[in-house]
């Protein structure tokens, strides 16, 4: 098994230095701003630091758009550089809050239910709704509210937006969708009629493909000033930060701002209207985004193969554990009993809770909570580490209880201690017999790994996504990760396989030198 384990370590360091990535900047020289960077023109994600683009924190790539460019106004009034901190919406709240970014720039009204939880600057943008359609659909031609009864509309989760809907009379309200990228893929796909936006991220979708039309309707919304105004988000505590941002706000007149807004929607990614076929579109975007996806696929290789092996380590320690005799001394009895108490606890929340929620928890509430403040990439192996301990603990356990009771009655008659027989006798067959369990749980990890985008760790799911966004073509994309997940988890299984076949094999010629 030795040259299995210099196989696995070689690999791991490997990708830890191969997809490292952008380490983090230090707080006094970094003025950090988290946005989503998918939502243009207010900010997207782009391939070099053209136009004015500034990079994004633990990546290889830039954002770049009108919330980009307020933010490096604001970096500048107080002597800083800006750095972008990548986040998915639901995150950002959390993320300020567990001091992971220092603003919110991501076109953000200050809406009455946020300011219970976070500060607001004075607003530097006002929005107009809007409506984004299918170019031929019955709705393109729209002029009122009214026009749109029985439609089924949607609009972006923790947004005034998706509240305008029932200002629709006979409207079939669809779930909200975590961002407009979901959004503008279920109404390609006739999944949804239309969805709820704002001028300028209409103007984006319509431009960047011809399918997609802005319905500004003459008997439109009826919306507050809080919900339109776009403002700068902050901590509750930081109250001169609120202040200086302010100052420089007000530093910006009207006009500049409109034509800094008319400027970003000319600079943001456009898709070529050229139609090659679904397959020559896909070669496309493979070719022209491969180093996106192969960075992606190495941060997933590298959560998953960590999370595995630690895992694995964890059920074996667990397993060895919950199946030692008690003690003799009462004292010891006591403390082993209340120990296994706890590792029950343990087992018992991570199997039964969502990785997703774990991911939440951990990352921002460590911060939030105590001050923790934990890399991205760190957390995330921890998260799939300690999720996996949880199941192979139990897979542990149930192949311990599969050897043979004969064995453990010999290895005492000959004196072996509790540890001895495990490390000599029980565990070498314990993890043949768990190899496939094991195998079972690294697929599952490739795939979960998924999940891992909520605290925005820069996986293959993560991004692809991010490509989506940029090409606005969403089948297309999500085609060539469904490729490469298939590959990784095939070849993973082929593997493993071949691993359980030479175990097979040694263990039948030791016998037979017997």
């Amino acid at each position: 098994m030795n040259h299995i384990k210099k196989i696995s370590f070689s690999l791991i360091l490997a990708l830890a230095i191969l997809f490292g990535g952008l380490s983090t900047a230090k707080a006094d020289e970094y003025l950090r701003v988290g946005m989503e960077a998918a939502y243009a023109p207010f900010n997207w994600t782009q391939n070099d630091d053209s136009n004015g683009a500034v990079p994004i924190e633990g990546s290889q790539q830039y954002a770049n758009g009108y919330d980009v460019q307020i933010g490096k106004k604001i970096a500048k009034g107080m002597g800083k550089k800006l750095l972008v901190v990548k986040t998915k919406w639901d995150g950002l709240l959390p993320a300020l809050t567990s001091k992971k970014i220092d603003l919110i720039i991501a076109g953000m009204s200050p809406t009455e239910e946020r300011k219970k939880e976070i500060n607001f600057s004075n607003s530097y943008y006002t929005s107009e709704p809007v409506l984004v359609v299918k170019s031929d659909s019955k709705y393109a031609s729209a002029t009122k509210l009214s026009d749109f009864r029985g439609a089924k509309v949607t609009a972006q989760q923790g947004v005034y937006l998706y509240g305008l809907i029932d200002q629709i009379s006979g409207v079939k309200k669809q779930t909200a969708m975590g961002d407009f990228s979901q959004m503008r893929q279920a109404l390609s796909s006739g999944v949804i009629d239309a969805y709820v936006s704002e001028r300028p991220e209409a103007k984006t979708a319509m431009a960047s493909s011809k399918d997609f039309k802005m319905v500004s309707l003459k008997e439109g919304f009826k919306t507050n000033p809080s919900d339109t105004a776009l403002s700068v988000g902050l901590r509750k505590d930081d109250t001169a930060t609120q202040e200086k941002v302010n100052q420089i706000l007000a530093t910006i007149p009207e006009k500049e701002r409109l034509k800094l807004m008319d400027k970003m929607i000319t600079q943001q990614p456009s898709n070529s209207k050229k139609e090659t076929g679904f397959l020559g579109q896909a070669w496309t975007i493979l070719k022209n985004n491969w180093h996106q996806f192969l960075r992606g696929t190495g941060i997933t290789l590298l959560i998953s193969i960590v999370g595995t092996l630690v895992g694995l380590v964890i059920g074996l320690l667990i397993g060895v554990y919950r199946t030692a005799p008690q003690a003799g001394n009462k004292a010891l009895a006591l403390l082993q009993k209340v120990f296994g108490w706890i590792l029950n606890v343990y087992i018992e929340i991570f199997r039964g809770t969502p990785m997703i929620v774990q991911a939440m928890v951990i990352y921002y509430g460590t911060a939030q909570a105590f001050g923790v403040n934990l890399d991205r990439t760190w957390a995330a192996i921890f998260i799939v580490s300690i999720n996996t301990g949880a199941y192979m603990s139990e897979i542990v356990r149930g192949g311990i209880y599969a050897v043979d009771k004969g064995q453990f009655e010999a290895a005492t008659a000959l004196g072996f201690s509790h540890g001895q027989t495990m490390r000599k006798v029980v565990l070498p067959q314990v993890v043949r017999n768990i190899l496939p369990a094991t195998g079972n749980e690294f697929v599952i990890n490739i795939k979960d790994t998924s999940v891992l985008n909520v605290i925005s760790v820069v996986e293959l799911y993560f991004s692809g996504n991010t490509v989506a966004t940029q090409t606005y073509k969403y089948f297309q994309t999500f085609l060539i990760i469904a490729v490469i997940y298939f590959i990784l988890t095939f070849t993973v299984t082929r593997i493993l396989r071949y691993l359980e076949h030479r175990l097979d094999q040694d263990n039948y010629t030791q016998g037979g030198a017997h």
